[in-house]
């Protein structure tokens, strides 16, 4: 076994989102995604097979859904989406990074 954080090895700069998987199993998948200023182009929804639990560890984001709603997210908030709730993120924080920590089931 080996100890992480998750915390440790943020890069100063990020051109785009970064996805890591931190775990992976037949049914779940828990992974690491770290934003700064980064947010969906307008067309682009995320339509996914399995439900997403998502909380924000630092920083803060806007998610929008296809209904037209929007749910703002900070430090310590999480939200369930159902599989094939199409949403996009609408906003992050440009000045500090957005950790998040998402699971796939």
């Amino acid at each position: 076994m080996k100890l992480h954080n998750i915390f440790s090895n943020i890069p100063h700069h990020l051109d785009k989102e970064l996805f890591q998987c931190l775990l992976k199993h037949d049914t779940v998948a828990i992974e690491r995604i770290i934003s700064k200023g980064h947010r969906s182009a307008e067309s682009d929804w995320y339509d996914q097979e399995k439900n997403e639990w998502v909380m924000i560890l630092k920083g803060k984001a806007v998610l929008s859904f296809e209904d037209q709603s929007s749910i703002q997210l900070n430090e310590g908030d999480f939200i369930n989406i159902p599989s094939h709730k199409k949403h996009r993120v609408a906003w992050t924080d440009p000045d500090n990074e957005t950790i998040w920590l998402a699971v796939h089931y």
